[in-house]
């Protein structure tokens, strides 16, 4: 298959340029045979590979610099497929020490081939300066409206007790365009790690964002509102959900779970406040669950106030939760002492990883106008006669 597809990028190559003429007729980009054959690791194991050869004589006029090919399936050098770079941190998050990966791996694929010591430690220190870069870029060129965050804990082991935490934030900038914030090394989520992200953030040119949505974590939440006070704040239904049923006996908690869902996935504002009340009022004999619903009514129903097609997005912070869903709630432990600066690599490459996978915000074009301060009520624009017949 994939002898195949590299034959088929080279055909619709030279039939791109087939109009590509010297003086004298003959084409400027023609076949040039194979190149040498090297060993390439992925899913199937390790395969021998001689991918097809393009002699591209064709020359730029303005730089006078030769054309080249260069395969977009296989790149030059390259000796493992993107899959198996993408499983090495998810290895080492789900418990396996970097010193494992080599026999471990060799096992799996029939070979070690382009998976040595030397290349694993690499790939570390590689992955490592590309998130130092990442981290000290400049954020004044972009907007982010929408933030999510979530302090990831993980169970490599740093410490006597000292265990990874990963800040996350993840944001959606003007166009619709979910991507990667910051990630960083945090300590139990407290609100001294989160506001020194924040402070860092916003010292690099980032705006405020309008809505940030997360967990009921103290931490972020103290942080932004002294960092960030005009941002509004949307509690993560998932993890308020779960919050409230721990707070009842099992025996009702199939009937709560529909009362709340009347809440979230109410038509407007209006039906989720009744709904809420209601709540307070069928479960009022366990007043710990009804106070964890009720003392944060308007973080939870904020939504509202924003796009109804941005509802879906706003309810959860669901990018960050699937990114690392595979290996947050594994109980494994590493063997031997980890690294954080390797913990927060393989963080950072798994998420790199995920961010080409998300989809655009739904009406990408309601984000802009949500930054430029228009008015939304129970997700509807509202427009300036609206407001003229309200007053």
């Amino acid at each position: 298959m994939l002898v195949i597809a590299l034959e088929a990028e080279v055909d619709a190559y030279l039939e791109r340029h087939l109009d590509a003429r010297d003086d004298r007729g003959h084409a400027l980009v023609v076949r040039n045979g194979h190149a040498r054959a090297r060993s390439v690791v992925c899913g199937a194991g390790a395969i021998e590979v001689a991918a097809p050869r393009v002699n591209d004589r064709r020359v730029d006029p303005t730089t006078g610099e030769r054309s080249r090919f260069r395969s977009s399936i296989l790149p030059p050098y390259a000796r493992r497929s993107p899959k198996v770079a993408e499983v090495l941190p998810l290895l080492y998050l789900h418990g396996l020490s970097t010193r494992d990966f080599v026999p471990a791996l060799a096992e799996f694929f029939g070979t070690s081939a382009g998976l040595s010591a030397a290349a694993i430690t690499r790939l570390t220190k590689s992955w490592s300066a590309e998130r130092e870069a990442f981290m000290a870029r400049d954020l004044s060129s972009v907007d982010y409206v929408y933030v999510w965050v979530d302090g990831v804990h993980f169970n490599v082991r740093l410490g006597d007790d000292d265990r990874l935490c990963v800040l996350v934030m993840v944001g959606v900038r003007t166009d619709g365009t979910k991507e990667l914030i910051a990630i960083a090394d945090g300590y139990r989520e407290s609100r001294e790690s989160w506001a020194e992200l924040l402070r860092d953030c916003k010292s690099r040119g980032m705006r405020a964002p309008v809505l940030a949505i997360g967990d009921g974590a103290p931490g972020f939440w103290g942080a932004v509102r002294d960092v960030f006070p005009e941002t509004r704040w949307q509690r993560d239904r998932v993890h308020k959900a779960a919050n409230v049923l721990d707070a009842l006996p099992a025996s009702v908690q199939a009937k709560a779970k529909r009362a709340l869902r009347e809440i979230w996935d109410a038509e407007d504002r209006g039906h989720a406040e009744r709904a809420l009340d209601a709540f307070a009022r069928d479960f009022a004999k366990w007043p710990k669950a009804v106070a964890k619903l009720t003392k944060e009514r308007e973080a939870l129903l904020a939504f509202y106030d924003f796009p109804a097609e941005h509802w879906i997005h706003l309810r959860t912070s669901n990018p960050i939760e699937s990114t690392f869903a595979p290996v947050r709630a594994r109980t494994d432990v590493t063997k031997g002492p980890g690294s954080r600066q390797a913990g927060l690599a393989m963080c950072f490459e798994l998420i790199e990883v995920a961010e080409g996978r998300w989809r655009r915000a739904s009406a990408p074009e309601l984000v802009a106008l949500v930054r430029a301060g228009a008015k939304f009520v129970n997700g509807r624009l509202v427009e300036q006669t609206d407001r003229e017949d309200a007053a």
